[in-house]
């Protein structure tokens, strides 16, 4: 029986080192009608959890495999001090031919409208529904303005084609928005949670948390290649995200070596559900997460970088992936410095810095929507061939790191060369054998713990491409055997441009299974 008394956090933290738990039944249990917590997070009477509190935040992170270089992150009074970004109403972004009469000219003509400030303007926050509601709103709420994309590109049917963007049933791109925050200009908004976490399926409905197939980074690198932003700031913003500069394979050296073209173009090979994130590599780009049943993960990030111990870690994380941990210090390197000469940002304020946060409220809203999503309805019958395959699942010993409720034990596994200190083997739950896939990801990035986490295999029908770096497009193409030789084709992430041919290594697990027993095994892995 799992332990459900709240804490101070939303619910008892042995909860999450008891699996499996469902915290969706928890919030039946969380009270309507407390009091909205003050942007601080300090009222003692709310719900609402503090994001930065200090010992949570010098403990939610792995440490990197160089420990030394392990991130140390600001002061919760310099947090509080980075002022509250507005969410401002927003509106659906149409393809050119999808959208209504006179829509665009509508907007034009729209006041800027805030819908969430830290002064006096918000969502109700009163129910189970409110809450999930207005996490919907921050789950949607850009947070950039051009920069990935601009109105221009979305406005032209021929982008589009270029870049492989996905238009939903309803003619809409749900990935970005419109916002409009001076009036009579209309800006893209861009870079919202909702921005890599949307997928649109094959039949054209949209699913809300699920592994984007949105192509973010060729849009990225469109609208550079067409000419559409500028390139001078290219190589800084290359070294802010990806520098690592204890690592003798730092890829921001590799990157300084390379012309505007070439750092181009390995955005260019990066299929759609695939993003090379801060802290990660192009060389080395990340399979973007399913955030459907994220409440059941032990550790978020492939290399299992951050502890999910409580809904309060989870809000630490967004709030280290909306730019606060472009403030912490990693070594003597501070990724927040390279765009500003050197110079930290002593005060919160700085107009240079840019800086800005969400509030508790909000981040406590956001995790409430992103533990409350559903995965849609399974159109994979469970028939004998899934049946036969449920028994080889069984029979092959795969429940050993993928056991049912969850399909995961939610551990980490450490990788070749890697060695496991005592510290970790105290405090973490680890694997004692490796699968051998390709280490680059976690041992040579700043996202480096030497571990991958075992991931759920719940969904995996909605999903691909597969793999940390979604090197095979589908299941069939994870569980071809030929993907071990060194004259493979890559049907996911290929490889940096000029990669022809490249083995994706490691997790050989039913490869030697007969054709049909394959078929089955993946037949039944579909109904999950």
């Amino acid at each position: 029986m799992v332990d459900r008394r709240l804490d101070g956090e939303g619910f008892h933290s042995s909860a999450l080192n008891s699996f499996p738990h469902r915290l969706s039944l928890l919030w039946a249990l969380v009270l309507a009608g407390l009091p909205a917590a003050a942007s601080d997070g300090t009222n003692p009477a709310s719900p609402v959890p503090r994001t930065w509190e200090t010992e949570a935040i010098a403990s939610l992170e792995v440490p990197l495999g160089s420990a030394e270089f392990s991130p140390k992150h600001v002061s919760a009074d310099y947090y509080y001090r980075i002022p509250v970004r507005p969410i401002y109403r927003s509106y659906p972004v149409f393809h050119p031919h999808r959208e209504p009469p006179g829509y665009f000219a509508s907007l034009q003509l729209k006041e800027p409208e805030i819908v969430w400030n830290e002064e006096n303007r918000r969502p109700p926050l009163q129910t189970e529904a409110d809450w999930i509601r207005a996490g919907e709103v921050v789950f949607d709420a850009p947070v950039g303005y051009g920069g990935v994309m601009e109105v221009s590109e979305v406005r032209d049917p021929s982008w589009y084609e270029n870049v492989g963007a996905r238009v939903a049933r309803d003619g809409t791109l749900p990935e970005v928005r419109y916002v409009i925050r001076e009036k009579g200009r209309i800006e893209l908004g861009t870079v919202a949670c909702a921005h890599c976490h949307t997928r649109v399926l094959p039949d054209g409905s949209v699913l809300k948390g699920a592994q984007s197939n949105f192509p973010f980074q060729q849009a990225r690198s469109q609208g550079f290649r067409s000419g559409r932003r500028s390139l001078h700031l290219l190589h800084e913003l290359e070294r802010s995200l990806f520098s690592a500069p204890w690592l003798e394979s730092d890829p921001a050296r590799r990157l300084a070596r390379m012309s505007d073209g070439e750092i181009l173009a390995l955005g260019m090979v990066t299929p759609a559900g695939v993003i090379a994130r801060a802290r990660s590599s192009p060389f080395s780009p990340v399979q973007v997460p399913d955030l459907i049943g994220l409440q059941d993960r032990r550790y978020l990030d492939r290399t299992g970088l951050v502890q999910h111990r409580s809904i309060g870690d989870l809000m630490r994380y967004v709030a280290l992936n909306q730019g606060a941990d472009d403030l912490s210090s990693f070594g003597d390197f501070v990724p927040i410095q390279v765009h500003l000469q050197g110079r930290f940002p002593e005060d919160p304020k700085d107009p240079e810095a840019g800086l800005e946060r969400y509030s508790d409220e909000q981040l406590y809203a956001l995790a409430r929507y992103l533990y409350s999503l559903q995965p849609p309805p399974n159109p994979n019958p469970f028939d004998t061939g899934a049946a036969r395959g449920k028994e080889l699942f069984q029979r092959e010993g795969c429940a050993q790191c993928h056991p049912p409720p969850l399909y995961t034990n939610n551990q980490l596994m450490p990788v070749a060369g890697y060695t496991v200190g005592e510290k970790d083997r105290r405090h973490l739950e680890i694997m004692s054998r490796s699968i051998d896939t390709d280490p680059t990801l976690t041992l040579h990035t700043r996202r480096g713990t030497g571990y991958y986490k075992v991931p759920s295999l719940l969904g995996l029908w909605y999903r691909g491409p597969f793999e940390h770096s979604g090197s095979c497009a589908a299941l069939e193409d994870w569980f071809d055997p030929r993907r071990l030789s060194g004259d493979y084709v890559p049907t996911g992430w290929k490889g940096p441009p000029g990669t022809q041919t490249r083995a994706v290594i490691g997790h050989e697990f039913g490869l030697d299974l007969s054709a049909d027993d394959r078929r089955a095994l993946i037949a039944f892995l579909k109904t999950l």
